[in-house]
C-alpha cells in the first residue's frame, strides 16, 4: 500500500462527504455532498438494472425472528444479528434480504411462464460486527447492498448466470475496473443436501466456462446455503477487493416451500440466484474515495462546476450562467464570498471541483462567455452552451 495516499476517512472529512460518531459505532452519517455521490451511484446502477428487466421492491428492516429460523439463517447466522423482544416476541433487524424477497414471491401463484422474476432491493441491513473490526466505510453495522434475487427454473440456470456474468463485466468496465472471477465452494458449515451442492457447483463451473472467463477456485468459501461466483477488482493502489457476487441457492426455496406451477401443472421448486454487483454501497464508496483520492470523475463529483465572480459587480451574471448550467443538469454553485479570486480558486481546488468558471468584465460584456479552468490548470474561454454540451458528453462517457 502507498503510504502517501490518504485514508477515505480523512478524505471524507476534508471534502465534507461523511462522518462517524461514537453515538452510533459502525454507522455512517452522510453529509449532503457524500449523499450526492451515494444517490448518483445508486441511480446509475438502477438505470442499468431497469433495462435488464428488474423490478424494485422494499421490505421491512425488522421482522419476527421466526422467518430467519424457517429460512435456515438463524442456525448459521444468529450471532451476527441484532435481535430484540417486542411484546414478548423475538424480532430481528434483517442481515440480508433473501427471506423477505421470498415472501414477496410466495404471495401469489407463479407460473413457469412468469420466470425468471428478478427482484432488486436497496434495503438497509444490519449485522452485529464486533467493535474491534469496524473501520470507516469498509466495515460497518448498518449498510445497503445493491441486492437482487432471481427466481428461476432449473433449466434457466445457465442462461441466467451467463447473462449476469456479462452484466457484471460490462458494469465494471464502465467504471474503469477489470473484474477477476473466483468460484467459492461449499464451506464446512453449510445446510442442505450434498447432491444439491454438487449440482450447484457444477452449474456455476459450466456457466463460467460458457462465458469464457478465466477463474480461480476459493475452496470452502461459499455461502452456507450455496456456492457462489465472487468477482474481485484492483484499485489504483493495486489492492484486491471482493465486491460482486453471484450465488446459486437450492436450499432456501426448499426451506420456505417456494413453488411455481410447471408446464405439467404440478408445483416445482424454483432456484434462487442471489446477486450483488457493488456489494455494500458504503464499502464501495470507501473504495472509490481512496481509488480516486477524492478526485472523483465528473459524473460522480458532488459539485461539478464552481462559478467564481471576480467582484460583486460580476455576481449577477455569474448566477445567470450558473442557472443555465443547473437547468442543463449540472451540479453548480456560485462562490460569491467576499474573498479574493485566488482564495476562491484555492478553495475550489482543495475541494477537487472538476471545473472552475471565472466571471469578470470580459464575460459580462459578452453575455454568454465563461472562462473555464480544469483540474490540471488548463484554461479556455467558451460559450456557455458549448461548455454545457461538453460537460454532458463527459458525464455520458463516464471515463
Amino acid at each position: 500500500m502507498d503510504n502517501t495516499k490518504k485514508d477515505h476517512r480523512q478524505i471524507g472529512a476534508e471534502l465534507d462527504l461523511f462522518s462517524f460518531h461514537d453515538i452510533a459505532p459502525g454507522n455512517v452519517f452522510w453529509h449532503p455532498k457524500g449523499w450526492i455521490i451515494y444517490k448518483t451511484l445508486q441511480n446509475f446502477l438502477w438505470s442499468t438494472l431497469e433495462r435488464e428487466g428488474y423490478q424494485e421492491v422494499s421490505t421491512p428492516v425488522m421482522v419476527k425472528s421466526s422467518l430467519f429460523k424457517k429460512s435456515g439463517h438463524w442456525e448459521f447466522y444468529s450471532e451476527h444479528m441484532f435481535n430484540l423482544d417486542v411484546e414478548k416476541e423475538s424480532y430481528s433487524l434483517k442481515p440480508m434480504n433473501c427471506p423477505e424477497a421470498s415472501l414477496i414471491f410466495a404471495t401469489k401463484t407463479r407460473s413457469y411462464h412468469d420466470l425468471p422474476i428478478r427482484l432488486a432491493e436497496f434495503g438497509v441491513l444490519h449485522r452485529n460486527e464486533l467493535s474491534g473490526v469496524l473501520g470507516g466505510l469498509f466495515r460497518v453495522r448498518q449498510f445497503v447492498i445493491d441486492d437482487a434475487h432471481h427466481f428461476i427454473r432449473p433449466d434457466q440456470i445457465q442462461s441466467e448466470i451467463h447473462e449476469l456474468i456479462l452484466l457484471v463485466v460490462k458494469f465494471y468496465k464502465s467504471l474503469g475496473f477489470a473484474p477477476e472471477f473466483y468460484l467459492s465452494t461449499k464451506p464446512d458449515k453449510a445446510m442442505g443436501d450434498e447432491k444439491l451442492w454438487e449440482k450447484a457447483e457444477k452449474d456455476l463451473k459450466e456457466a463460467l466456462k460458457k462465458a469464457d472467463v478465466k477463474y480461480k477456485v476459493k475452496e470452502k468459501d461459499g455461502a452456507f446455503y450455496g456456492p457462489k461466483i465472487d468477482i474481485h477488482i484492483k484499485d489504483s493502489q493495486g489492492r484486491d477487493w471482493q465486491l460482486a457476487t453471484i450465488q446459486l441457492d437450492f436450499q432456501i426455496p426448499e426451506k420456505l416451500e417456494l413453488e411455481y406451477v410447471d408446464s405439467d401443472g404440478k408445483g416445482k421448486r424454483p432456484v434462487i440466484v442471489h446477486r450483488a454487483i457493488l456489494g455494500s454501497l458504503e464499502r464501495f464508496i470507501g473504495i472509490l474515495t481512496e481509488h480516486y483520492q477524492g478526485v472523483f470523475p465528473l459524473w460522480l463529483a458532488p459539485l461539478q462546476v464552481a462559478i467564481l465572480p471576480i467582484t460583486d459587480k460580476h455576481k449577477e451574471h455569474a448566477e445567470k450562467l450558473a442557472k443555465k448550467l443547473g437547468d442543463g443538469g449540472i451540479r453548480v454553485e456560485v462562490d460569491s464570498r467576499a474573498e479574493t479570486l485566488q482564495a476562491k480558486i484555492r478553495e475550489a481546488t482543495l475541494q477537487k471541483v472538476p471545473y472552475i468558471g471565472i466571471i469578470g468584465d470580459k464575460e459580462v460584456q459578452d453575455g454568454n462567455l465563461i472562462s473555464v479552468r480544469d483540474r490540471k490548470g488548463n484554461s479556455r474561454s467558451i460559450k456557455t452552451e458549448e461548455f454545457l454540451a461538453s460537460l454532458n458528453k463527459e458525464i455520458e462517457q463516464k471515463f
